[in-house]
C-alpha cells in the first residue's frame, strides 16, 4: 500500500474566495465577464444588467416595473440604466408602432464591442455571418443652419430698366456613342457606403428648480443693548401668612433636591413669584414639583432657573368667585328670601303694593 504523501499541496487556495459550484442542468444564464467584471459601473448597474440578461425576451425593464420588483428607488434605478447605455449594455430605441404610437424597444448587448464591429462590417456592405444580433442604427450629423446675416437698411436706388433677353439658339444634346455589341458596358464604380458610427446617448442634465431665497434673518450686532428680563409675577393680595408659606417652601426645596440649595438673597427674591403661584390655586406639592423636576445637567445657576421657570411657567389666574346673596326673613310672614338687605319677601311686597292686609307673624 503507498504512503500518504502528508506534505503533497491541497487544491482549494489557502485565501480568497473559494467556489462551490454544482452542475445545474436548468435555471440558469450565462453572462459575459465583461459585465459581471466591469470596472467603470457600479455594483447596482453591474447586478441590474445581470438580472437584463437573465430575463425572457419582450419581458418590460422600464423604471417603474423594476422599482416595484427590487428595493431600490426609481432615481437609482434610472441611474444604473444611464450607466449600462453609456458603456454599451443596454440601447433603448423608440420607433412608430401600428396604430401612430410610439414604443420604447430595449436592446441588451452582451458584447458591446463584438456588436460595434458587426456594425461595422453591415456598414460596409458585407453580411455579419453567426446569428443575427442587434445592430445600431447610425445618426447622421446635421450641420446647424447657418444665422441670418442682419441687413443694413439703405437708401432705394433707382431701378435699371429690364435689357432684352438675347435670343439663344438651342443646343443639340451630345449624342452618346455607340458601344460595339462584342464589347460590354463598363460597370459603375461602386461607392463605398459610409461607415456606421454608434454614438451613445448623452446622459441627461438634471436642472434643479429655482427655489425663492429665504428672508435674511435681521441679527442685532453684539453691542446691541439686550431687552429687560420680564418681571418676577407678584401675587395680587400679598399677606404675611401666604409670604410665609412661599419662604418656607423656597427654603426646603434642598431637602427633596439637593441641587436647589438657595442662598437668603435667592429666597427673598423668588418668594414673591412662588406666592403668585400659591395664591392661583397650586398646591405646595405641584409648586416643588415644576421647580425641581429634569434639571439640567449640570446645574450651574439654581436660583436662575427656579426664576425662569417661576415666570415661564406661571399658572393662570382663577376665575372670580360669584358672590353669594345672603338669606334674609321677611318681616311680615317670617319666611326666607335672599337679599343683601332685610325687609319684606317678594309676596309680602306685592300685597303691601296692592292694598292688601300683610300677612302677621303667627296668623
Amino acid at each position: 500500500m503507498d504512503t500518504q504523501q502528508v506534505s503533497a499541496p491541497s487544491r482549494a487556495p489557502s485565501s480568497g474566495v473559494v467556489h462551490i459550484n454544482i452542475r445545474l442542468t436548468d435555471g440558469y444564464s450565462i453572462i459575459s465577464n465583461r459585465l459581471s467584471q466591469h470596472r467603470g459601473m457600479s455594483l447596482l448597474a453591474i447586478g441590474l444588467g445581470t438580472h437584463i440578461q437573465s430575463l425572457p425576451a419582450g419581458r418590460r425593464i422600464g423604471v417603474k416595473a423594476l422599482a416595484a420588483i427590487f428595493p431600490e428607488s426609481e432615481a437609482r434605478i434610472a441611474a444604473a440604466l444611464r450607466e449600462l447605455e453609456h458603456h454599451g449594455f443596454l440601447r433603448r430605441i423608440r420607433e412608430r408602432v401600428q396604430g401612430g404610437r410610439v414604443a420604447t424597444r430595449t436592446e441588451s448587448y452582451n458584447h458591446p464591442e463584438a456588436a460595434a464591429r458587426r456594425a461595422g462590417v453591415v456598414g460596409a456592405g458585407g453580411v455579419a455571418g453567426g446569428s443575427g444580433g442587434a445592430v445600431p442604427v447610425p445618426v447622421r450629423k446635421t450641420k446647424a443652419a447657418p444665422a441670418p446675416v442682419p441687413v443694413r437698411e439703405t437708401a432705394l436706388a433707382p431701378e435699371p430698366e429690364p435689357k432684352a433677353a438675347p435670343v439663344c439658339e438651342p443646343v443639340p444634346a451630345p449624342v452618346p456613342a455607340r458601344v460595339p455589341e462584342h464589347e460590354s458596358a463598363p460597370a459603375p464604380a461602386a461607392v463605398p457606403a459610409p461607415a456606421l458610427v454608434h454614438v451613445p446617448t448623452p446622459e441627461p442634465v438634471a436642472v434643479r428648480e429655482s427655489r425663492p431665497e429665504p428672508p435674511s434673518r435681521l441679527v442685532p450686532p453684539p453691542t446691541a443693548p439686550k431687552p429687560p428680563p420680564p418681571p418676577m409675577p407678584f401675587p395680587r393680595r400679598p399677606g404675611d401668612a401666604l409670604l410665609a408659606e412661599a419662604a418656607r417652601l423656597l427654603a426646603g426645596l434642598q431637602a427633596t433636591a439637593p441641587l436647589f440649595a438657595l442662598t437668603e438673597r435667592d429666597v427673598e427674591v423668588l418668594t414673591p413669584g412662588v406666592a403668585a403661584w400659591l395664591e392661583r390655586g397650586v398646591r405646595p406639592a405641584a409648586v416643588r414639583a415644576a421647580l425641581t423636576d429634569d434639571p439640567p445637567v449640570p446645574l450651574r445657576h439654581p436660583a436662575k432657573l427656579l426664576r425662569h421657570r417661576l415666570i415661564a411657567l406661571l399658572p393662570p389666574s382663577l376665575p372670580a368667585p360669584v358672590p353669594v346673596v345672603p338669606l334674609q326673613n321677611c318681616d311680615d310672614c317670617d319666611r326666607a328670601f335672599r337679599s343683601s338687605v332685610p325687609g319684606h319677601c317678594g309676596e309680602c311686597r306685592e300685597t303691601r303694593a296692592y292694598g292688601g292686609e300683610p300677612q302677621l307673624l303667627g296668623v
